[in-house]
């Protein structure tokens, strides 16, 4: 069985045990030990997946569990960003009742993420959905008082929904295939019935969609990025997309497509993301919102790759550089919002860049880094994912990629205007440095140069994100 592995899984998991369990003898004062440890435990576990990224393609389970590239690029990513978010969390949460609770939350999704990338089963892709939602559900409502508590119940019910529908789907495929391997579903379901194996593949999807926050059901998304706590909202428009993307890659290179159907359909969803959130963000005044619906659009560019599958050598390492980007800069972005919990228009930022120099230009980094700008690190993923799209036969989807870019420039503009224009007379002012915001800033400021340098380096790191999928 070889458990060693699963080691970055393990590793976060037991952290998550000791921060959960520890936490509880722990006084209110003292709460910052918990975060210490979970960090500990996070670098940890980024750095065995880095060394397992150097090793030979492996299946682990009796093949229900892959590490190829596309799992230890994931565990990379999801470990270092929900570092990154522990940082945020520090001037959020730092000191409240349920500091500890959070932090074994956070682990635990991170947990399930990691398992969702690496499923090669659909039993063990069950595992992962679970282990990845019902700690989302704990951290969007601990945080947000009672906009959290109503964020929470919407996730869950969504949430729940998704869940059903994607349990209803693996029973479907294995009633047809008479397993729930990826490798046995290949042989077989290109032999079943085509509608059956439609609804199959469907249910599943939309259980996975969820997690990415992508349309159809992202209706989640933006109420809790707006309800919940700036940590909930910045982990939750973040990590589970590793997990959730990769997962369905997997799904979707696995499955018979001799006439493209599934590639086709991933290219609607993309394409119906990228338009849905990039038109609703336009109306956004709450920047945390309007982050939401970006986050929603996000996911359409995510899926670009992903209709690619198969068809383009670019597409699996286009997803998960792209993965790596938007993590970084979407962290950034809710990081100084973070350090700025009091304003919540988008208009309250008027005169940020003669206040804060460094956090508005840490800001001014993360939006034009999502709009995709030249060198940063969305960029080089905007550029690759639709060149996927290009070599994989789908002209118009890579018009859309560059049209959608073109587009979210227009509402990110919403933003970062007033941060450069002089500040009103009436203008309430912004905090000094230092006090709790002094750990969001911190962390803006470092997301902001990783996805800078992503974007200079991306061609020494596009070598290390080039290799063979399992199964």
């Amino acid at each position: 069985m070889r458990p060693e592995l699963l080691l970055p899984e393990i590793i976060v998991f037991v952290g998550g045990l000791v921060v959960l369990l520890g936490g509880s003898f722990l006084p209110r004062d003292r709460q910052w030990i918990a975060r210490v440890l979970a960090a500990a435990v996070l670098l940890g576990a980024t750095g065995a997946a880095t060394l397992a990224m150097a090793g030979s393609t492996q299946a682990a389970f009796s093949g229900t569990f892959a590490v190829d590239i596309a799992t230890n690029a994931a565990r990379v990513i999801a470990a270092f960003t929900t570092l990154l978010v522990l940082g945020v969390a520090a001037g959020e949460i730092g000191g409240s009742a349920r500091e500890s609770d959070t932090y074994a939350l956070l682990l635990f999704a991170t947990t399930g993420v990691m398992v969702l990338a690496g499923a090669t089963d659909l039993v063990v892709l069950i595992v992962g959905f679970l282990l990845a939602s019902i700690p989302l559900y704990g951290i969007v409502g601990l945080g947000g008082g009672a906009a959290g508590a109503e964020a929470a119940l919407k996730t869950y019910l969504l949430g729940a929904l998704s869940g059903i529908l994607l349990m209803l789907g693996v029973t479907v495929l294995y009633a047809l295939a008479g397993s729930t391997d990826y490798a046995a579903l290949r042989e077989a379901l290109p032999a079943a019935p085509g509608a059956a194996v439609g609804a199959g593949v469907l249910g599943v999807l939309a259980g996975l969609l969820f997690k990415a926050g992508g349309a159809p059901l992202h209706f989640w998304v933006p109420d809790a990025a707006q309800g919940a706590g700036v940590t909930a909202a910045t982990f939750l428009t973040t990590v589970p997309k590793v997990g959730a993307m990769v997962a369905v890659y997997r799904l979707v290179a696995m499955l018979p497509d001799g006439d493209g159907t599934w590639l086709l359909i991933a290219a609607l969803l993309a394409t119906a993301s990228m338009l849905l959130g990039n038109l609703a963000a336009y109306w956004q005044a709450d920047p945390r919102r309007l982050l939401g619906w970006s986050t929603v659009s996000q996911v359409g560019f995510l899926l670009v790759p992903v209709a690619a599958a198969g068809r383009s050598d670019l597409a699996l390492p286009s997803l998960l550089f792209y993965l790596a980007a938007y993590a970084v800069t979407n962290v950034a972005a809710f990081a100084v919002t973070a350090a700025l919990p009091r304003h919540r228009e988008l208009g309250s930022y008027r005169g940020l860049a003669r206040s804060r120099p460094g956090l508005a230009l840490a800001l001014l980094v993360a939006l034009l880094g999502l709009v995709g700008t030249p060198p940063l690190g969305v960029f080089v993923g905007k550029l690759t994912t639709a060149s996927a799209a290009w070599d994989g036969g789908y002209t118009w989807l890579a018009l859309m990629v560059m049209l959608n870019s073109a587009l979210s420039l227009f509402y990110y503009l919403r933003w970062f205007g007033p941060v450069f224009a002089h500040p009103a007379e009436d203008s309430p002012g912004f905090p000094p440095r230092g006090g709790t915001a002094a750990w969001p800033a911190a962390t803006a400021g470092v997301a902001a140069t990783v996805s800078l340098a992503l974007g200079i380096l991306a061609g020494l790191l596009w070598a290390a994100l080039d290799g063979p999928l399992l199964p």
